[in-house]
């Protein structure tokens, strides 16, 4: 047998046991179909405020997968901004931030169009404006030229996980699989979904960011199969989730032979946890909508709506008075009488005491 399924006769003529999983393939169908039921209810506002809320989990969980952490309110701001949405932004983003969302929006919004390479590389210099991966330069929107191997292990103790295919191949490999992914056949979408992926991470044709542009081929696969350009369940967030399994899946999978059921029997289970996932961020949304309704006319000026903006998306650690003053811009004096405002209103609610003395949400 051949060390890798790349180096298979037949590859990429990938088999599976449909009996394996066919029920399970059954089961991720009902509930993706009764969470777009659920979502059609939400109305236009909320729906849009549940894709904000789902596309910033794809786009800082697939960075985190790869130790990439971006800053949140970046993320939003960037986000919000292309979407039109009206959201509190933030002065600057990164070039980074920009780079990741720019690749995500284009391909679940833009899922009804083609994946050509032209487009791939796009996504890849857009990842990578600078033309370097951390330290190191890199071959950037176009197919690597040099070889390939996904290693761990300190110096002398390396341990090679994967090798892939050869450059001089890529084309041709490259070639086949956008052919394959634009055609219009009768295979499930969310079965479809899966073998994208596996295949696209198994060609390893970039020299990095190609975990980070498989995962956002699925979200483009799986916005066909939901038949919605907007995303109500975040894969990439549960993928971060069970990182180690995914990565041990894959290598297990990349070294067998061409048949890929356990691949797309851990995938399918990835994605129901996903779907079953969405249900909190959904509810948190509609939550965080009757907040707004029960307290707006509470609020009195800019800075409570800001800060209470954060709490109601994001806060890290505790809401204090000098915390307060400096996401404000503003002095300690102003900040009491804000935070006193609000409790007397019964928005917030003090606990603690001294310098313990902090500030949650009425619930």
């Amino acid at each position: 047998m051949s060390s890798y399924i790349h180096q298979q006769r037949k590859w990429p003529a990938f088999q599976w046991k449909e009996e394996d999983f066919i029920t399970l393939l059954s089961e991720v169908s009902n509930l993706q179909g009764r969470l777009m039921g659920r979502v059609e209810l939400l109305g236009f506002k909320l729906k849009d405020e549940a894709n904000l809320e789902m596309l910033i989990q794809d786009v800082i969980q697939s960075s985190e997968i790869e130790g990439e952490i971006l800053n949140p309110d970046q993320v939003r701001s960037s986000i919000a901004t292309r979407l039109g949405l009206d959201q509190s932004g933030v002065d600057l983003v990164d070039q980074q931030v920009e780079g990741v969302v720019d690749m995500m929006l284009d391909a679940t919004q833009n899922s009804d169009k083609i994946l050509t390479a032209e487009r791939l590389f796009g996504w890849h210099a857009a990842l990578f404006q600078t033309g370097r991966s951390g330290r190191y330069k890199i071959e950037v929107g176009q197919w690597r030229t040099e070889p390939m191997q996904v290693v761990s292990g300190g110096l002398g103790r390396e341990i090679i996980h994967f090798e892939a295919p050869h450059a001089d191949r890529l084309s041709n490999d490259m070639d086949l699989f956008l052919q394959w992914f634009n055609a219009i056949d009768t295979l499930d979408p969310i079965l479809k979904a899966a073998i994208a992926h596996l295949w696209f991470v198994t060609i390893h044709p970039f020299s990095d960011g190609n975990g980070r542009i498989a995962r956002a081929i699925t979200d483009m696969q799986l916005s066909k199969a939901d038949e919605v350009n907007q995303r109500f369940y975040s894969m990439s967030a549960q993928i971060k989730q069970e990182k180690k399994s995914y990565y041990q899946l894959l290598e297990l999978t990349q070294r067998g032979d061409l048949d890929i059921t356990a691949w797309i029997i851990w995938f399918l289970e990835c994605l129901k946890k996903a779907i079953h996932s969405s249900n909190v961020v959904i509810g948190k949304v509609i939550q965080k909508h009757q907040f707004w309704i029960t307290h707006r006319a509470h609020i009195s000026n800019e800075r409570q709506h800001h800060i209470l903006t954060k709490l109601l998306d994001h806060f890290e650690g505790n809401l204090t008075t000098s915390k307060w003053a400096k996401l404000t811009k503003s002095s300690s004096d102003t900040a009491l009488r804000d935070i006193t405002d609000l409790v007397d209103k019964g928005v917030l609610v003090k606990l603690g005491s001294g310098r313990n003395t902090h500030y949650v949400l009425k619930e």
